[in-house]
């Protein structure tokens, strides 16, 4: 069976179904440096959504759909 391609809105659909939960991200920062973290996901805009780090006080950082779409960001939900 063909895999149907990720787009930008069907990428929106699914983190605004983790809203709220908690999820591990895989930020590929370019020049083999990859950071892993627990997070949860906090709010979900038009182009961007905003997570909260549960390891780290006070870090909230921002990722656009388009960084999941190019494989930048990772995420799973164990």
């Amino acid at each position: 069976m063909k895999k149907m391609p990720n787009t930008v809105d069907s990428i929106k659909q699914k983190i605004l179904a983790l809203q709220g939960k908690e999820v591990k991200l895989h930020i590929n920062r370019g020049r083999r440096k990859v950071a892993s973290y627990r997070a949860r996901i906090e709010d979900v805009y038009a182009s961007v959504f905003t997570v909260k780090s549960c390891e780290m006080e006070n870090f909230i950082s921002t990722f656009s759909y388009n960084d999941i779409l190019c494989g930048e960001v990772k995420i799973s939900n164990d």
